[in-house]
């Protein structure tokens, strides 16, 4: 039976035949959540999506239909302003009355450490939340002083002499500042164990608000954690006959992926999410490819192809897209299992 039969006969179980209540209304921040809040709903109502897949969550004017979704809203769920910062005080402002819920904020979620420099060690994935700084610093002291000669002048934030590169890499950290970052990175929807510990958060908001629909909600999310257990077991069996092959990100977002499936990548173009990394950075870049023999850089659809290719001039490595938010899929249900699927998919035919 599939899914969407096995929902609907378990709802009509719940609800014994009688009409269901009106679903509350539910605005959501970006197309992978709002995948997530979709399965939890479905039969029940349809959730809102305040930021299309194609536009990118970290800089975006609302269009008065999607300011208009926030307003009316009864709930609100989105990741937190780590991601969307310009987002928040539209949350305050026009949906000053509704229940909003923060995922990045809910007991569970596994976080990682925004990770600082441009090439990654198999220990320099970030820290998860009960690890502080000081152990990821001292780890990449030891990483810079071992590569001096090689990467260290490239990376060094303490002297004025390197100007390029220094501007590059406080570049880098300026872009997470202006976005708004804490600590932590916000792509934590490319974790699914993530996404798991959320559908039951999702579930129980809108039990709360929406109790006449509670069971349906719960049977939802029971449905999706299981979808999403096997989605697990069928990333892992595409990522196996590669596992262990080595690629570079254009930047640095994806790591909750690779924590997921201990397949990590060796570095990023760039670390910010809107600058275009330097000369400098492309030309350390190359030198890792040709160095390490990295045989895929993966890019994603908003970023400036020419870059790309330039990074790959002269070495023998090949470039797949990848994109996180699913920018080509149709938003609902099955978009979140499309995107970690096209990931995996992406990843194990570049390599």
């Amino acid at each position: 039976m599939s899914r969407k039969l096995l929902l609907q006969s378990i709802t009509a179980a719940l609800m014994g035949g009688t009409a269901m209540a009106d679903a509350p209304k539910v605005a959501v921040d970006i197309a992978p959540v709002h995948s997530l809040v979709a399965s939890v709903m479905e039969g029940v109502g349809t959730p809102d999506l305040v930021i299309p897949a194609g536009a990118s969550p970290h800089e975006y004017n609302l269009r008065p239909s999607e300011a208009s979704a926030l307003q009316e809203a009864d709930l609100v769920f989105w990741i937190g302003e780590d991601l969307t910062p310009w987002l928040e005080g539209a949350v305050e402002t026009l949906s000053d009355g509704a229940t909003v819920t923060t995922l990045l904020e809910s007991d569970g979620t596994v976080l990682l450490d925004f990770r600082e420099n441009a090439f990654f060690e198999a220990h320099d994935h970030g820290d998860h939340d009960d690890h502080g700084h000081d152990d990821d610093h001292a780890e990449d002291e030891k990483h810079d002083e071992h590569d001096h000669e090689e990467e260290h002048a490239h990376d060094d934030h303490g002297h004025d002499d390197h100007d390029d590169h220094d501007s590059e890499d406080h570049n880098d950290h300026a872009d997470h500042d202006d976005h708004g970052h804490g600590e932590h990175d916000p792509h934590a929807w490319l974790s699914p164990a993530n996404a798991e510990i959320w559908l039951n958060v999702i579930a129980a908001q809108l039990s709360a608000a929406d109790p006449d629909n509670a069971g349906a909600y719960f049977a939802n999310a029971a449905a999706a954690r299981e979808e999403m257990a096997a989605l697990s077991d069928e990333v892992a069996e595409t990522l196996k006959p590669v596992q262990g092959g080595r690629f570079i990100v254009f930047h640095d977002a994806y790591q909750y992926f690779e924590d997921a499936f201990n397949f990590r990548a060796s570095g990023a173009i760039s670390l910010g999410d809107a600058t275009d990394p330097s000369p400098a950075r492309i030309s350390d870049i190359q030198g890792r490819i040709r160095k390490e023999g990295i045989e895929c850089v993966l890019t994603e659809p908003q970023f400036n192809p020419g870059i790309v290719a330039t990074v790959l001039d002269g070495t023998e490595a090949k470039t797949a897209v990848i994109d996180p938010l699913g920018s080509d899929l149709d938003p609902g249900v099955e978009l979140y299992p499309q995107v970690i699927r096209n990931l995996a998919n992406s990843l194990a035919e570049c390599l």
